[in-house]
């Protein structure tokens, strides 16, 4: 039986969860806080520091280069230095942007991860008139590599969310939240090209109330897709059409993302959100905090750090 317990504290919208095997800790964002968090399991100790005045949307440490993390800045990705527990980062150095033209200058991004070989990849969305609804179909889904060079893959896309690989870096999956589906792509990782699109998931088809979010996948093949405006995380087989297999209950309704960590990666860690949408408020302390999911019975994949 699965435990579901609060370990941080609140925050406006919390995303991005990455689990570092060198430091045991959970890094994190908190998009409208403007913010990146740090989260030490086995001394209880979350710490955050404010990047600035724009959205943060993820966090990803970079292979060998200590204290250093890619992260997303409004439409720009860039670096920055942090010794994780200051309240202030440093060193902030701009490695690109995407959505330059003068209809997406108002977009940002979204969700991103890097794939088996450190390349980064990241989606954006339209600007959002009040919190919660989003403009549809104005951000696009880019890959980056090593040398800062952006490459569209998919446009138009309404909400950039989830991103995972198989384990032998053949399927891709990714998640647009406004789809309300999962869906698989072949991959080439080698030349960083994706095709053959299919819905592998669709919530309107199982009758899931939300949207699909944030998703992570385990050492099985199994998918875990948080659900957003749902209070739940779900595991599913994409291997087989609409194959749902579990469903995790989270004690927040905005449930926006996972990933896997602790010691033996067998722990799954849920971000979630607190905003109000539409005159909804959701308080605190359930509703925007980090949960840790123990008793699965299952083991996640490491998370992969950037190469720039």
């Amino acid at each position: 039986m699965p435990i579901v317990e609060r370990v941080a504290d609140s925050c406006e919208l919390g995303e991005g969860p990455h689990w570092d095997v060198d430091t045991q800790s959970l890094y994190y964002v908190d998009i409208f806080g403007h913010s990146i968090h740090k989260y030490t399991p086995s001394t209880k100790t979350h710490t955050k520091a404010i990047v600035g005045d724009d959205t943060v949307s993820f966090i990803i440490p970079i292979e060998e280069a200590r204290n250093k993390y890619l992260i997303s800045f409004g439409r720009q990705v860039a670096v920055i230095t942090w010794d994780g527990t200051s309240d202030k980062v440093t060193d902030f150095k701009k490695i690109t942007e995407v959505d330059t033209e003068e209809a997406s200058l108002q977009n940002r991004i979204n969700d991103a991860k890097c794939d088996a070989t450190g390349r980064l990849w990241c989606g954006t969305m339209g600007p959002e008139p009040t919190k919660g609804h989003i403009t549809p179909y104005k951000g696009s889904f880019y890959s980056v590599d090593s040398n800062g060079k952006v490459k569209r893959h998919i446009t138009p896309v309404s909400c950039s969310n989830g991103l995972a690989w198989n384990s032998d870096g053949t399927k891709f999956y990714y998640i647009d939240s406004g789809t309300r589906e999962v869906h698989e792509y072949d991959i080439d990782l080698s030349s960083g090209v994706i095709s053959n699109k299919k819905v592998v998931f669709s919530f309107e088809e199982v009758g899931i109330e939300g949207f699909p979010d944030g998703q992570t996948i385990d050492t099985d093949g199994n998918l875990w897709v948080a659900v957003f405006a749902g209070y739940k995380v779900i595991k599913i087989n994409p291997r087989n059409y609409n194959n749902l297999l579990e469903t995790v209950d989270i004690p927040s309704k905005q449930v926006t993302s996972v990933a896997f960590g602790g010691p033996n990666l067998d722990e799954l860690y849920v971000t979630t959100a607190s905003f109000t949408i539409d005159g909804i408020v959701l308080p605190p302390p359930n509703h925007g905090a980090l949960y840790r999911v123990t008793g699965l019975g299952v083991k996640g994949c490491q998370g992969v750090k950037a190469k720039i």
